[in-house]
């Protein structure tokens, strides 16, 4: 590799994530999230195949992301990183080389992030070119270019119509006016709209959502109607897992567009059924009184950015406007991000692929929400999201604040200890006794 770092350098320009914000033309088929999701991957890759190739060193000129995200979010890569100039696509791809061969590179080769066919023998055969030609150019399927390279700053870009079928015959015109030699490189699919999508895999299942959210019920029809109302999105599957509602919660369920499952009664086995049917890259476990946040799976979609995470939950809140709760949320903030053990309630949520590592949530009569973070922050990070989770606050009205709390605090301690959970159970039913919740 005689020309790696002096003479050479590969520019990658694309963008940080952001659902409803990234790859907008794919949002009707993919959903925000999973439009998102496969710019991540898209950029991932292309990084990957960039550093792979060791033939020059790589940066990541990024727009969409402060540089927190994006450092976070490209933590441990061999990559550089600057943000884009200001202005229109030409600016920005111009000072992005510019800005390399002013670091003393002879070839500039920058590509874009949705070119899924790229490989290294393209950037090899790129830089190639460049040992006789001004400028190389690798055209895509929609009448522009996948890669543009150059040997020294061009005022190249005025006049071109960004976005148009004409791209790349504008920018033939341009070199051929500032008499530049070009070299054309065989053209790949740049992946804009879901035409584009199944040219390049036409066998990929494009409909499978990122998230699946799963709400295990029993006799929750006053609530479970509002409850899937605030979650449902285009792009994001819901599966009510019942266990044996009497009072029309399937039924209102199926009419709100949810899937409905039956499972034998007990919250953990209801969501371990529900998982398994699951399609979603990513599962979220919702209790059917507990309210997420309007814009829940853009912080969902964030908060996973950070590979290091391996469990989210929300912040917790109740909808009793109570002096006394003020506190318990407080001391919940604490339990959460100290001692790593959300609660159930919180709306827990996790890549598939963990979950599934780790066993699901364990079979128990109580605890399992306890037990499956207690897994889970062994394999890495548990984290939560800005947002609150609201959920009911009728067990504290009709047990008692403090009561409520107590039991709650002494089931957290025996999960922490190992005490069987059958024992916890117990002492749970003794702390309900003469209380029984509607």
């Amino acid at each position: 590799m005689p020309l790696l770092s002096a003479q050479r350098r590969l520019i990658l320009l694309g963008r940080y994530p952001v659902p409803g914000h990234t790859k907008t033309r794919l949002i009707p088929l993919l959903g925000a999230l999973g439009a998102a999701e496969l710019q991540r991957e898209l950029t991932e890759q292309a990084l990957s195949k960039l550093s792979g190739a060791g033939l020059a060193p790589v940066d990541f000129v990024y727009s969409g992301g402060t540089a927190e995200q994006v450092n976070l979010w490209m933590a441990n890569r061999r990559v550089s990183l600057s943000p884009q100039s200001e202005g229109d696509l030409g600016d920005r791809m111009q000072c992005a080389l510019e800005a390399a061969l002013a670091r003393g590179a002879r070839q500039a080769i920058l590509v874009g992030t949705d070119v899924p066919e790229m490989n290294a023998e393209h950037i090899a055969r790129a830089f190639d070119a460049l040992a006789d030609a001004d400028l190389v150019l690798g055209p895509s399927n929609d009448g522009g270019y996948w890669l543009i390279g150059c040997r020294r700053p061009v005022a190249l870009f005025d006049g071109i119509e960004w976005g148009s079928e004409q791209v790349l015959s504008q920018t033939m015109a341009s070199a051929e006016r500032l008499g530049l030699s070009v070299a054309l490189l065989p053209p790949l699919i740049d992946v804009d709209t879901p035409e584009d999508l199944r040219a390049w895999q036409p066998t990929r299942d494009w409909h499978r959502p990122y998230l699946s959210v799963i709400i295990p019920t029993l006799n929750e029809a006053g609530r479970i109607g509002e409850t899937l109302e605030r979650v449902r999105r285009v792009g994001i599957e819901i599966i009510v897992a019942d266990g044996g509602s009497r009072d029309g919660t399937p039924e209102i369920a199926r009419r709100a567009g949810a899937v409905v499952v039956h499972a034998p009664s007990g919250r953990a086995v209801q969501q371990n059924v529900a998982a398994r049917l699951a399609k979603g890259r990513v599962l979220l476990f919702l209790h059917a009184d507990t309210r997420l946040p309007r814009d829940f799976d853009e912080q969902v979609f964030e908060l996973l950015m950070d590979r290091r995470v391996v469990l989210g939950a929300f912040q917790f809140k109740t909808d009793w406007h109570h002096g006394g709760m003020r506190l318990i949320e407080r001391a919940a903030m604490i339990r959460s991000r100290w001692l790593k053990m959300p609660y159930g309630d919180q709306a827990f949520f996790m890549r598939r692929s963990l979950f599934f590592q780790v066993g699901g949530f364990p079979e128990v009569p109580i605890a399992e929400d306890l037990l499956l973070a207690k897994k889970m922050a062994r394999l890495g990070r548990v984290d939560l999201v800005p947002s609150a989770a609201i959920t009911s606050g009728r067990r504290w009205q009709h047990l008692g604040i403090w009561r409520t709390t107590l039991i709650n605090y002494i089931i957290a301690a025996g999960s922490l200890l190992g005490v069987d959970p059958g024992r916890l159970a117990r002492l749970y039913r003794v702390g309900l006794k003469g209380k029984k919740l509607e």
